[in-house]
Parts: structure tokens; sequence; C-alpha cells
């Protein structure tokens, strides 16, 4: 337990949400669900467990067989409503997620953010003629009924080793994990053992109809700027201002010690809107640096950073990509869900 103090609090809000997820079991609160096939990835835990990446990993595979469109809140974001991530969007109208997959794959497959979800999938289905919709991040919002679920859990933070909110971090209970179709352990090390992989279905005891898959977290070879790239080798060569506002920063900062022992880390909260403020306390930092320097961030954070004038051209990021064990068993699952419905 993270916050043994704080349990008698977690005793209320397992109530509250045991309530809530009952009311939907019986069918007292309305839950719409398409003819369109509707994959959701999400988790039982606030805080990083991979979802993003597990979302540009099934949009992208999709895309090539598909008409595939991706649906997410827009968290973060100053406008509400339904909007479709554009040439013309920035992280301000659409969120930073939304923005991260428009950048990096332009109109391969259609980005929109709701933050009411029935009403969005019902748009961005019908405008867009889709074949298949993956939700971001809709686990709890058991108001639309996805034909397939994929739950993410962080390997170094499982869901079953954790807790109720606020002693823990836990959104709702355990037995959420009943709903999904896929567990997905996320963020494994490099070097996973079978025994290990073992002891993680032995307490994640599927049940006859679930699979347990693992996956972890590849880094690109290169960071990359405004118009131009580094190979993460020669990052060695340089003192380094890592700015993070994500949840979990750690294995990013694990990952770049092996490049550079010589980095100054800034952290901020996740999905944090950058400041004038702010950008002077980078920029004082950044100044403090020797001869060779270089701001580097995530792919998310990029597209609010590089919209400040003085980073836009000293700032890299580094794309980061899903590698799953038994890829090809996962993805003829997927193929196979969305060819029957």
């Amino acid at each position: 337990m993270k916050r043994w103090y704080l349990y008698p609090f977690s005793l209320g809000y397992h109530l509250v949400t045991g309530i809530r997820n009952t009311m939907y079991d019986l069918g007292v609160f309305k839950t719409t669900k398409f003819n369109t096939p509707i994959i959701n990835v999400g988790n039982l835990s606030v805080g990083g467990s991979g979802k993003s990446p597990m979302v540009m990993y099934l949009a992208q595979y999709l895309s090539k067989h598909y008409r595939t469109g991706v649906l997410s809140r827009g968290y973060g974001r100053l406008t509400k409503g339904y909007e479709v991530t554009n040439y013309e969007s920035n992280y301000k109208i659409v969120g930073d997620e939304a923005m991260q997959l428009f950048e990096r794959f332009k109109n391969r497959f259609v980005i929109a953010v709701s933050e009411e979800r029935v009403p969005g999938a019902k748009k961005i289905i019908e405008d867009m003629d889709l074949d298949v919709l993956v939700l971001d991040d809709a686990m709890q919002h058991r108001a639309i009924k996805a034909g397939f679920n994929i739950l993410m859990t962080d390997f170094n933070n499982p869901y079953f080793k954790d807790h109720l909110l606020p002693a823990g971090d836990l959104r709702e209970s355990r037995n959420g994990s009943k709903r999904a179709d896929i567990i997905m352990v996320s963020k494994c090390p490099d070097e996973l053992t079978e025994e290990t992989k073992r002891y993680y279905i032995s307490r994640i005891r599927p049940s006859y109809n679930q699979k347990v898959f693992f996956s972890s977290i590849s880094y690109d070879e290169n960071v990359y700027g405004k118009d131009k790239m580094l190979p993460d080798n020669n990052l060695n060569y340089y003192d380094i201002l890592l700015i993070t506002g994500i949840a979990n920063p750690k294995p990013l900062l694990e990952h770049l010690a092996k490049f550079s022992q010589r980095v100054k880390h800034l952290k901020f909260r996740d999905h944090h809107n950058f400041t004038d403020d702010d950008i002077k306390n980078i920029s004082a930092e950044y100044k403090k640096l020797g001869e060779y320097k270089l701001i580097l961030t995530t792919e998310k954070d990029y597209v609010r950073l590089k919209t400040f004038d003085y980073l836009r051209d000293i700032v890299y990021y580094w794309p980061i990509n899903v590698i799953i064990d038994k890829k090809e068993e996962f993805n003829q699952i997927i193929l196979d869900y969305v060819r029957k419905n």
C-alpha cells in the first residue's frame, strides 16, 4: 500500500465506484453500443501506463487495412466539444496527445477529440465513414460500450499490487480488469524471462476469454528537432536540459543515462501547459550549461514547447514505439475482431 494512512477514504471511493459499475452492469445506467468496431485502450490506474504508444501502434497497424479513426478526450486543451485534428490545429485546440499523433502520422488516419465520448464517437464514425475506431482512455467511460477492451498495466506498478485512490493509484477496483479482452503488461524490461511472465499471468489470473501480452518501449536511434536530427550516440557530447511533462519520466531518464551523465532534469506535471515564466526558467537553466548543449523532451511535450520562439530551434524530442511480445498473435486477434464485427 502506497499511502496507508488514506485507506479509510479508499473504502468510500470503493463504495462509490462499485455502485456506479453495478448500475452499468445491471443496465440502470444507459450504455451505447455502435455497429462499427470500437477498440478501447485504457487502464485502471492514474498516471502513465503506456496507453499513448499502444493507441499509436493500433492506429498505425489498422490504418493499413481499414479506414481508421482515433478518439480521445483531448485532455489539457483550452476548447470544448468535438474537434478533428488537421494542419490548422495546435495543442491548445485538440490537446497534446492528439497533436502528437497528427505530427507523426498526418492524415494516415482520422484523429478527433471530444470530452463527451458517445456523441463524439457517433460523429467521427458517421462523418468520416470509419471501418474501426480506437478509443483512448475510456475504460471508466462506460456510457460507450466498446466491442474490444485492451487494459494496460505498468510492469513496475501492476494493478494487482495497487490499491484504490487515494491510498493507491487505482481509479476503480481490480475487478475492473474482468472487462478486458486483452491485458497488456507494458514497459517491461528488455530481458524478460519466461518465469517472470508466468508470475505476472498467475497474479493476473485471466479468465478463459482473456489474453495476456507483454510489451516494452523502444526509443528511436535519433532525436529530432526542427528540420534536423541527431544520432542518440552523439548525445554524450552535449550538456542536456531534459524537460518532461509526463506522468512517469523514469524510463526516459534511465534510457538517457545510457548516453549521457550530464543531464539537468526539469520535471513538470502531466499535460502541463507551459507558461512564459516556465520558459524564462528553462532559458535560465539552459544558459548555465556548457558550450555544447541542447534541450531534450518527449514527443508529447515537444508539440507544446516548439510553439515558443525561444525554444523552437534548440529543442529536440525522442520518439518512442511499443514492441509487443508475440506481436503476430496480438495483431491477428485485433484483425479477427474487426473482421467479424
